[in-house]
């Protein structure tokens, strides 16, 4: 399993798990489907920040394999 700190691992449609800004502290992970990509940049530190099909935004921390 990926972590998402790499903007070529995450894509549209991939199946994630990440952390709020709010759950940050917690650690407490959201599962969901990317819809978009946040973040410009080739690579992030705390991982990519996506937003889920459901609206929920987060970075991205693990990436499911398929």
């Amino acid at each position: 399993m990926k972590d998402g700190r790499n903007r070529k691992d995450v894509t549209i449609g991939s199946e994630v798990e990440v952390v709020q800004k709010n759950h940050q502290r917690t650690g407490e992970l959201t599962s969901g489907v990317v819809s978009r990509l946040l973040t410009k940049s080739s690579n992030h530190p705390h991982g990519i920040k996506v937003q889920l099909e459901s609206g929920i935004v987060g970075r991205v921390k693990k990436i499911k394999e398929n």
